[in-house]
């Protein structure tokens, strides 16, 4: 979610094998409309010479050493997940490369979140190469100083309003204090599509509080503001089967609908300390009495292919 944890060598042991035993072709294949979509996967490679590593990250930051779309089909495709949203890895920091380059290698299977300089000229130009090669979102680290001074930003301010003409997300991986700087910025651009990641994180550092819900049910104001329902193995109990998450699940749908929550897996941290993709998406798919078959298809494919593959 933040600072991947590292995985065992048993699980990354055995996400190897089994991604070796899935079928290449398999990887390859075509997306059905009839498979679900992961909203969010970040995805990397061992090769540090042709992909190398922002100044500030090291090997040992890698953990696992890979997460290849070959490995994540392995977890994905049992689960019926046929498409994913990539979600560019820190520590590649700017440059968008091995995403972009698997978006390219796996026709209709991917979209992508890129990462960018707000520093830099251009972001236009930038934003609009990046769409032409299957980016649908651009990353934004939300803490409540950063987001105070966006307001201050050229750049950020160019990113925003231009995100707003081209219909690309803001996607923030959110705590709950900055919900309220989160808010003004939606103010300020009432056409900018935004994605709030992983339930602005409320329910990581102890129990679900409830005035950090009820800010970002406030958000539900902004007919462009969707959320994602993801990252389970990191809130709450965070125990399987999750439950402990429907409050705040059913919550947000009253809020929002779900044509505006999309599910998430947060491989390959769902996958690691006993964790499972199995489990993730069951949650959704399976545990949850009070979400109707229509609301399941919009969580687990509809929502995230109106935002990212429409």
């Amino acid at each position: 979610m933040h600072t991947p944890p590292g995985f065992t060598r048993r699980t990354f042991l055995r996400s190897t094998v089994l991604a070796a035993l899935a079928p290449a072709a398999r990887a390859a294949s075509p997306h059905s409309s009839h498979g679900h979509i992961d909203a969010h996967v970040h995805v990397w490679t061992s090769d540090t010479h042709r992909y190398p590593l922002a100044p500030t990250f090291s090997r040992k930051d890698m953990a696992p050493p890979s997460f290849t779309p070959r490995q994540l089909f392995a977890h994905c495709h049992p689960s019926g997940v046929n498409r994913i949203v990539l979600i560019q890895m820190s520590f590649y920091q700017f440059d968008n490369r091995y995403m972009l380059d698997a978006i390219a290698q796996h026709p209709g299977v991917f979209r992508g979140v890129a990462i960018i300089d707000e520093t830099k000229p251009r972001l236009r130009e930038t934003m609009k190469t990046l769409a032409r090669q299957g980016v649908r979102g651009f990353r934004l680290y939300a803490d409540k100083a950063k987001v105070r001074a966006w307001r201050h930003s050229e750049g950020m301010k160019e990113i925003w309003a231009y995100a707003a003409d081209a219909n690309l997300s803001m996607c923030l991986l959110a705590e709950p204090a900055a919900l309220p700087g989160v808010m003004e910025m939606c103010k300020a651009y009432p056409r900018t599509p935004v994605v709030i990641d992983h339930f602005a994180r409320i329910g990581m550092k102890g129990p679900v509080r409830q005035r950090d819900l009820d800010r970002l049910c406030r958000l539900a104001d902004f007919t462009h503001m969707h959320v994602k329902t993801s990252a389970f193995y990191a809130l709450g109990a965070k125990k399987a089967p999750y439950t402990d998450l429907a409050p705040m699940i059913r919550r947000l749908r009253d809020a929002y609908g779900a044509p505006r929550l999309m599910w998430g897996s947060d491989c390959p941290f769902q996958v690691q300390d006993g964790h499972t993709y199995a489990n993730s998406i069951a949650l959704i798919r399976d545990r949850l009495d009070f979400l109707t078959a229509e609301d399941k298809r919009w969580m687990l494919g509809k929502t995230a292919e109106k935002v990212f593959f429409s």
